[in-house]
């Protein structure tokens, strides 16, 4: 199994668990954001490099997020 899957496993496994706890999607929002602050911190901690591709994942994010709700689905 690749680190790719594995990482996969886990969020598939985390995400399970947390809709399983709050059922309600607007609630999984806080759980979202909090997952995104800490991989700022980490990439924070890592190098300035890191700090601006952590940066330049947000905009690229938030091109998907756009897209996921005008076309319905994701890339």
């Amino acid at each position: 199994m690749s680190k790719e899957d594995d990482i996969r496993e886990i969020l598939n496994q985390a995400a399970q668990e947390i809709a399983q706890v709050q059922t309600s999607p607007r609630t999984w929002l806080s759980w979202i954001v909090y997952l995104l602050a800490r991989l700022e911190e980490q990439a924070a901690r890592a190098s300035s490099n890191s700090r601006e591709s952590y940066m330049e994942m947000l905009s690229a994010l938030q091109a998907e997020i756009r897209n996921r709700v005008r076309t319905g689905g994701w890339n």
